[in-house]
């Protein structure tokens, strides 16, 4: 039973890349990050309407909660939304791996400062040496999969074309990569409000569709004032589309749940830990073979060093 639950969550975990790549598809039909954010949000949130009704069979939630709960409460949606829309945005520019690694760098972070203080009615880890080893591990796994990559790849080709890759490196990878750091420590924030969420109307499910429901909200009204769909051209593009462009949403969806389903039973550190290493073999595959449209961008033997000094250091920080 415990070795099907671990599976799970490595399965969930190998899904969010793959997520990433189909909304990185449906953004270059629909012409816009926030279009393809606003389906995503939509599937999904149909999906968990469905999922609860089935379940709980019933929406509703007590209506003192409206009244005694902080407004910060409800504005996880607003944060997946800025994670979800920045991955769509990164998976371009940084290939799969990288969008995966720069934002776990951010949620390790913003974690740690979250167990320390104790921020949004979370219980409280103090900081400890085992720790800071770890938060140093998963910065050399990132310095090895991003960094010393790019410097191996320079010197394989000629000055000319170092010199560009330098520039490249210096003035468009790092801006993308600060930005995927700083939607990892929202995603981060997004978790540990939507936890304390969980907990005052009692159910998790409820939980993610009410984040569900406020990012698609939340899109809807960008997407409105910004009149960004083209509905002609769209209608022309979208019948030569493959089906699976659709289905980001409902695996965002199943990601929530999966985590609401495994979090009882095998505790949170625990399923973090599966699913990120989960996150990263998913990562891994969509850049080695170029799945649901990504670039080809074979993986390094210095990449995969990197990627296992960030699964330790990610253990360490979750169970010490």
């Amino acid at each position: 039973m415990r070795t099907a639950l671990f599976i799970l969550g490595l399965v969930i975990g190998f899904g969010l890349p793959i997520q990433t790549a189909v909304n990185s598809k449906l953004r270059s039909v629909l012409g816009s990050a926030f279009n393809s954010s606003l389906v995503s949000f939509g599937v999904g949130t149909l999906f968990l309407i469905a999922v609860t009704l089935v379940t709980t069979h019933s929406l509703t939630i007590s209506g003192s909660f409206f009244s005694t709960e902080p407004w910060w409460i409800w504005i996880g949606g607003a944060l997946g939304v800025i994670y979800l829309t920045g991955n769509i945005v990164l998976f371009p520019k940084l290939g799969s791996v990288q969008t995966v690694i720069m934002p776990i760098l951010g949620q390790i972070v913003m974690s740690m400062l979250i167990d320390n203080f104790g921020w949004f009615y979370s219980k409280q880890h103090d900081f400890t040496w085992f720790r800071g080893v770890g938060a140093l591990l998963v910065l050399a796994g990132v310095f090895l999969s991003v960094s010393l990559t790019q410097l191996v790849l320079k010197q394989k080709n000629s000055p000319k074309e170092a010199t560009s890759q330098n520039n490249e490196s210096n003035y468009i990878r790092l801006p993308w990569q600060f930005l995927g750091f700083v939607t990892g420590m929202l995603s981060a924030l997004q978790t540990a409000i939507n936890g304390h969420l969980g907990k005052v109307i009692n159910s998790s499910l409820k939980a993610a569709l009410i984040s569900f429901l406020v990012g698609f909200v939340t899109l809807l009204i960008i997407v409105l004032i910004n009149h960004y769909a083209h509905k002609a051209k769209q209608a022309i593009q979208l019948s030569q589309q493959p089906w699976w462009i659709w289905v980001g949403g409902i695996i965002g969806a199943l990601f929530v749940l999966g985590n609401v389903y495994l979090v009882p039973l095998l505790g949170t550190g625990l399923v973090v830990v599966i699913v990120l290493v989960g996150q990263i073999a998913g990562s891994l595959f969509v850049d080695q073979f170029g799945w649901f449209g990504a670039k080809k961008n074979p993986i390094s033997v210095i990449q995969l060093l990197g990627l296992f000094f960030m699964v330790g250091g990610v253990m360490l920080i979750k169970f010490f």
